[in-house]
């Protein structure tokens, strides 16, 4: 995410000036005595587990511009807009419906193999560009980094929580699907922000660690789209979590997007979900979460020197 520096630090600057003392920043100011200009270096400290949620809320205008101004940037000079959100779905949806659906006769657990595609496809989309636009928001950002203090983590989350409003819009073409296959999703449909919560939190986590990689080591940029291309075959969305063997679904389970696509899927489509999936995908992504977090927090103080 390219940012420009100007307005977005003039929001941090604001949100500096509402609330001047930072819970996990301590400072130092320096005055030149041949001058009247004051110097202020900010440190962060306690890198630890401590993510200060009182100091992102501080920040949260910030959070919701970087927010807004990743959404208006990523369609802007495109043909079709917002469009594009439905149409890489659908596109690859049509694409998996020839091959799997139609030549290789994969299963699906009795579903018309369109919807089921289309389903899992939806938030896969969401999660594979939410990481890849969060891994590249850091390095796209390097003048808004160098110049003001904010809690560094905003920037990696603004790209995720944008990708919300590309699924909102994927998810509208499942109306008509649901109506020409006649199928309801009842009562499952109240888990569904369950899910979306989840795929949100690991996309977050996932992004988190690899912005921060990324700062050090610009190979990850060439790596990341061979790694997401992966991680889909080794994740339940162009073929069912049932297919594997029981004895060995758990090394697929392992992979917490396998719980959640199953888990979105089921609520939006009557099937039963598959709870012991869906807690260790919840496990899973609250780990990598924490994990991702405590790893950025420690290396956040170098990213204005080797960015």
């Amino acid at each position: 995410m390219n940012v420009n520096a100007g307005d977005a630090g003039d929001q941090a600057k604001s949100a500096s000036r509402a609330e001047p003392e930072f819970a996990n920043a301590n400072s130092h100011v320096s005055r030149d005595p041949g001058s009247n200009s004051v110097e202020t270096l900010i440190n962060s400290s306690e890198p630890g587990l401590n993510l200060d949620v009182a100091e992102m809320w501080r920040y949260r205008e910030l959070l919701l511009f970087l927010t807004w101004r990743d959404i208006k940037l990523r369609y802007k000079q495109t043909l079709l807009g917002a469009a594009w959100a439905v149409l890489q779905p659908l596109l690859a949806m049509l694409l998996f419906t020839i091959v799997f659906g139609r030549v290789a006769r994969v299963p699906s657990d009795n579903l018309p193999y369109p919807l089921f595609a289309y389903a899992g496809l939806v938030i896969w989309t969401f999660f594979a560009n939410a990481v890849t636009n969060s891994a590249n928001s850091l390095v796209g950002s390097t003048s808004l980094v160098t110049k003001v203090y904010f809690p560094r983590m905003i920037i990696p989350t603004a790209p995720v929580l944008a990708g919300l409003i590309d699924l909102a819009v994927a998810l509208i073409l499942l109306i008509p699907l649901l109506i020409y296959y006649d199928i309801s999703p009842g009562l499952h449909l109240i888990f569904l922000p369950v899910f979306v919560l989840l795929a949100t939190l690991l996309a977050i986590g996932v992004g988190m660690w690899m912005a921060a990689l990324n700062v050090k080591y610009r190979d990850v940029r060439y790596a990341l789209p061979f790694i997401v291309q992966l991680w889909l075959f080794a994740s339940p969305v162009i073929y069912p979590l049932s297919i594997m063997p029981a004895k060995w679904r758990w090394l697929l389970v392992l992979n917490p997007m396998a719980g959640i696509v199953e888990g979105f899927r089921s609520a939006l489509v009557p099937r039963a979900f598959d709870w012991s999936a869906t807690a260790i995908a919840a496990a899973i992504s609250i780990l990598i979460f924490v994990g991702s977090a405590y790893t950025f927090r420690r290396v956040e103080d170098r990213f204005a020197d080797i960015i």
